[in-house]
């Protein structure tokens, strides 16, 4: 009796500390909730303004119609058409596509739009072709998306599809039009990426003190990333002028800052992976903890680490690859160029892109011993067994995993 009393008492100070560090993690969240509030309602975006630069960027003239066409036939770069839509639903056009599209795969029975520009064409085609119409594979392909997610990862997996949901709602009814009202970048990154944070992590993975301490990391990764990506552009005086959309947006878009625009893309490109850094390292923690009661938190701290360095190095390559990935065809013509790498790397195109890599970069890899670290101390305290388990709603027994 007298040696669990002593094992009690020399755990009291341990638990203490937890008790405190939960304090100070829930005094920093709710802080950053009510900023985050008030920084929506100082940003939300003026509509009317929004409405204005949107009647002055018309994507078509007066009068230019949209009607999508079934394809007959497909004869080299000339497509034979049916129009399924509009007052002359059933007239069957001619109309010339880009070598590309006819070789693409474009076949008898596809849905093509097309444009009708109305008035004399002197006696040509009023039809000329626009794109494919690419709803059916692209709703199909969604489909087995969540059907998979739905699958595998259950209840967890459609509330990450919620909170996605929810996250792309806050980026075009919020973000987007902040912008073009004359927003800072910098400000509506940063309180669009915390609003997003705060409803994706809680109801992704429900609220905990887990969850917590995972969201503070976030948080302040997505400050660390802000202030990094913030210097560095203007330090190399980037001007967001880096392809033909900046340009053609300014036409319409004036008062946008385009240096602006360039830090809140960083941010916002880089919340998926600093999410899933920052998440990751809170359940490792809590997994330790389950695993081994007795760790003290120094312990857990570099237990944790150690695991946060190989996720480090695994995340490293993921963001290089996946801009390699989606800039392939730049990096193919840049060295078709064959100029000196170092005039390379300096150019608009390739700088900015470096810039945003290496910003998102130290953002992630030093929310990971932040996270790490509020994550060890606002862990429950050793209990000398193992700690209670939450059940998830559906699931049995079997599937139970620690909180």
């Amino acid at each position: 009796m007298g040696g669990a009393h002593a094992h009690t008492h020399a755990h009291a100070p341990d638990v203490e500390v937890g008790r405190r560090a939960v304090t100070v993690l829930l005094g920093f969240l709710v802080v950053c909730a009510v900023a985050t509030v008030i920084g929506v309602v100082a940003l939300w975006p003026d509509s009317g303004k929004v409405d204005a630069l949107r009647e002055k960027a018309q994507f078509a003239a007066p009068g230019v119609t949209f009607p999508k066409a079934e394809v007959l036939a497909v004869r080299g770069d000339k497509v034979t058409a049916r129009l399924t839509e509009g007052p002359e639903k059933g007239t069957e056009a001619e109309v010339g596509v880009p070598p590309a599209v006819a070789r693409s795969g474009l076949a008898k029975g596809d849905t093509v739009r097309l444009m009708r520009v109305p008035g004399d064409t002197g006696g040509g085609s009023p039809y000329s072709f626009v794109d494919v119409v690419r709803s059916t594979p692209l709703w199909i392909l969604w489909v087995v998306f969540v059907l998979v997610v739905a699958l595998v990862a259950r209840l967890r997996g459609i509330l990450a599809l919620v909170a996605l949901g929810f996250g792309g709602l806050v980026l075009v009814e919020f973000m987007l039009p902040a912008l073009l009202s004359g927003s800072s970048g910098l400000a509506v990154a940063l309180v669009g990426s915390a609003a997003i944070m705060f409803v994706v992590l809680y109801l992704a993975h429900g609220p905990s003190v887990r969850t917590s301490a995972a969201l503070a990391g976030t948080l302040l990764g997505v400050g660390i990333t802000a202030a990094v990506g913030q210097l560095a552009i203007h330090g190399a005086t980037l001007s967001g002028f880096a392809d033909e959309d900046a340009a053609l947006l300014s036409a319409f878009a004036g008062t946008l800052s385009f240096q602006g625009l360039l830090t809140c893309a960083l941010v916002v490109a880089g919340l998926g992976v600093l999410n899933d850094v920052t998440i990751t390292q809170a359940s490792a923690v809590w997994e330790l903890r389950e695993a081994g009661p007795e760790l003290t938190r120094r312990q857990l701290f570099t237990s944790g680490m150690r695991i946060g360095r190989d996720h480090i190095a695994s995340t490293i390559y993921t963001i290089v690859f996946a801009y390699a990935g989606s800039a392939l065809a730049v990096l193919l013509l840049l060295t078709l160029y064959d100029r000196p790498l170092g005039q390379l790397l300096s150019s608009e195109t390739i700088a900015e892109e470096i810039v945003r890599t290496l910003a998102s970069g130290i953002g992630l890899v030093l929310a990971v011993p932040v996270t790490t670290l509020i994550a060890a101390f606002t862990v429950a305290g050793p209990r000398g067994g193992r700690q209670p388990v939450r059940r998830e709603r559906g699931e049995r027994e079997e599937d139970l995993e620690p909180i």
